[in-house]
């Protein structure tokens, strides 16, 4: 048999899982990784627990698997993205915590680049909106705040990456500085056209060349594991950021093929092949995972509140007891009775960008249960995601391409059957959810099983990927039109007048 080991860093915990070449799940292992909060809109972690509970998950899913390094063909590597790592060439040492994704300390960074008239530049050069969610800024901030860090690094001192530079950093003993091409365009430092460091960028934000990992395909030789770790070298041969790894996990491998995962938010990504489509209703361009040296793009839209609504739910209204009853309760009822809920607890997403919009719940009657809203709380989910999809597909009907013709998803909430159906007839095409759920790991497994040789083509992994269940529409068209202009009217209650209007 030949295995695989997929290491999935994400925000909230580190993960190691086994796969055999079939795609299937051996054994897994997964750690808590905890949150630093220093202040308000600050969100840091300590790399040293990243690698330590990453090492450790490593070695607990291959004893549970009962294999050795030698059982292992190759290592692949997905990860949370944008977070930013600084550390010591010399002593492999973090200069600072990392400042993850979520962090908004570079806000004011990113106001200046717009106010000085950067957003044409930087969206054409790399595919993304000015904003702190990207490494750029923060990356700036730990060298203009950490005391001494801009002057070794302009002595090349120190190293910069996202988290699986680090990783890969630790795995190989500091042998390798490297980094993959989907990753490296979530850093907006990045000309995606010809996937390279963009120096016009680096020059604009002062940071220099030296701190930058090498960028590779996405499937590659970035190394071997220090054996003395896993009990022997691993070739890892595989890195994608975790929404890239998902969709590559996922076999969407060609222009009109769309995910969704549902988690605490919920990520849409369609691919959209070798064209770079600026989008005209609000999405990102993204590198996809790439194979070789042929560029892939994205489309790329977030929901900041998906899953999240079901834990409000819970722990806010008090609602259910366990996140796993919201299904029951809403299928007591059926339908949501006229109420709409909008969940913008933190502002509004793409496609709508309104970050001072906030949470409604509309259409309350005297004959409104807590069983109405925990459905129109669920349907909140798949409203958010249609409308992201409906922006997706006009980007892709006016690049003279066909709309989606089907959504894969993975993610916890998409274990949610009501969900998921709702889901099909509100976007009039099938959902199709995986056989294994396990799609951003699997993607990292896959890439790392095609650079090494496990896989011959994307056509194989293609032939690979198997339908668990299909869910078709079954809502007239008029009617899921409705309800999706019904969707847009209580969106607009949710954004806060003007002052003084």
């Amino acid at each position: 048999m030949t295995y695989l080991l997929a290491l999935d860093q994400g925000t909230s915990s580190s993960r190691s899982i086994v796969f055999d070449a079939q795609g299937r799940v051996v054994a897994q292992a997964q750690q808590e990784l905890p949150q630093i909060y220093p202040r308000p809109g600050w969100v840091e972690h300590d790399p040293r627990e990243i690698w330590r509970t990453q090492l450790a998950t490593a070695r607990e899913a291959l004893a549970r698997a009962g294999l050795s390094a030698g059982g292992i063909h190759a290592l692949g590597i997905t990860n949370q993205r944008e977070t930013t790592v600084l550390w010591n060439r010399a002593t492999g040492q973090p200069v600072h915590h990392a400042i993850v994704w979520q962090d908004r300390r570079a806000e004011p960074a990113c106001a200046r680049l717009r106010a000085q008239g950067h957003a044409g530049l930087i969206q054409s050069r790399t595919g993304l909106l000015i904003d702190a969610y990207f490494s750029a800024t923060k990356l700036q901030w730990l060298l203009d705040n950490v005391p001494g860090a801009r002057a070794q690094a302009e002595r090349g001192e120190l190293a910069f990456g996202t988290v699986d530079s680090w990783l890969i950093w630790q795995l190989t003993g500091g042998r390798r500085h490297v980094t993959d091409v989907s990753n490296a365009s979530r850093t907006m430092l990045l000309n995606v056209h010809t996937n390279q460091w963009d120096e016009e960028l680096l020059a604009l934000l002062r940071i220099p060349r030296a701190l930058m990992p090498e960028v590779l395909p996405s499937a590659s030789d970035f190394g071997a594991t220090d054996p003395g770790l896993l009990g022997g070298a691993i070739a890892i041969g595989g890195v994608a950021g975790d929404q890239q790894a998902a969709l590559f996990g996922q076999a969407c491998f060609s222009a009109g093929m769309a995910k969704n995962t549902y988690g605490t938010g919920c990520f849409i990504l369609m691919h959209t092949g070798g064209s770079f489509q600026k989008s005209e209703n609000g999405l990102l361009t993204t590198s996809a995972a790439q194979p070789d040296r042929q560029a892939q793009f994205a489309l790329e839209g977030s929901v900041f509140v998906g899953g999240a609504v079901v834990q409000w739910l819970r722990d806010g209204l008090r609602a259910i007891p366990a996140s796993s009853e919201v299904q029951a309760l809403a299928e007591s009822v059926p339908d949501s009775g006229g109420v709409m809920m909008v969940p913008a607890f933190t502002g509004l997403g793409a496609p709508y960008w309104k970050p001072d919009a906030r949470g409604t719940i509309t259409g309350l009657t005297r004959g409104t249960t807590l069983a109405h809203i925990a459905r129109a709380a669920l349907e909140s989910i798949a409203y958010q995601s249609a409308a992201l999809l409906g922006a997706m597909s006009r980007d892709a009907v006016a690049a003279g391409s066909a709309p989606v013709s089907e959504l894969r998803v993975d993610g916890g909430a998409c274990v949610n059957d009501l969900l998921m159906q709702f889901q099909a007839d509100l976007l009039g095409i099938p959902v199709v959810r995986p056989a294994c759920v396990e799609t951003t790991a699997l993607g990292a497994a896959y890439l790392a099983g095609l650079s090494s040789g496990v896989y011959a083509s994307q056509e194989e992994l293609a032939r690979l990927w198997r339908a668990e269940r299909r869910f078709v529409p079954t809502l007239p068209r008029d009617q899921a039109e409705a309800l999706m202009a019904r969707w847009e009217h209580a969106v607009a209650q949710a954004v806060l007048p003007a002052p003084g209007a």
